[in-house]
């Protein structure tokens, strides 16, 4: 087969450094629109983000020559810097050191659009932990809780 093809969806989960709550309402648009440049100039584009004060929720097609490590370095780096340009209150931004990134079916995109879309409704019932540890969980990711969080 001469072309090498793909279609790879992810979900991809990561917290603010220790759950602090950095993104209010005001930042979290322009953040997204952000991500999703970052994420198009690595071939890999944004379906849907949102987030809420502690986290993001990151639905992309992934491209087929980069590596799910490096779009979530580039993604993490480049909107913590710009991020930090957005004011004093967010001079000590910081992201959690990990993230979990969850392989989606192109028949479960619309669910789990759906999903991202509905964050604040969502959280009023279930933490970050909470949502974190049932995606492990429902994923089979055997983890140690003593390096989830940081």
């Amino acid at each position: 087969m001469p072309q090498s093809l793909a279609n790879l969806y992810v979900h991809l989960i990561f917290s603010t450094k220790e759950r602090f709550p950095f993104l209010s309402k005001d930042v979290r648009p322009d953040l997204h629109a952000y991500m999703a440049t970052v994420l198009a100039n690595l071939n890999s584009p944004a379906v849907l983000i949102n987030s809420v004060e502690d986290h993001v929720h990151v639905l992309f097609n992934m491209g087929r020559t980069v590596t799910l490590a490096q779009v979530v370095e580039d993604v993490k780096k480049s909107s913590s810097k710009w991020i930090k340009t957005q004011g004093p209150k967010f001079g000590q931004f910081a992201w959690q050191a990990g993230y979990g990134g969850f392989s989606v079916s192109e028949s479960n995109v619309p669910k789990v659009a759906n999903y991202i879309r509905t964050q604040e409704e969502h959280h009023r019932v279930k933490t970050f932990q909470e949502e974190y540890l049932e995606f492990l969980t429902k994923h089979k990711i055997q983890y140690d809780e003593r390096y989830v969080w940081d």
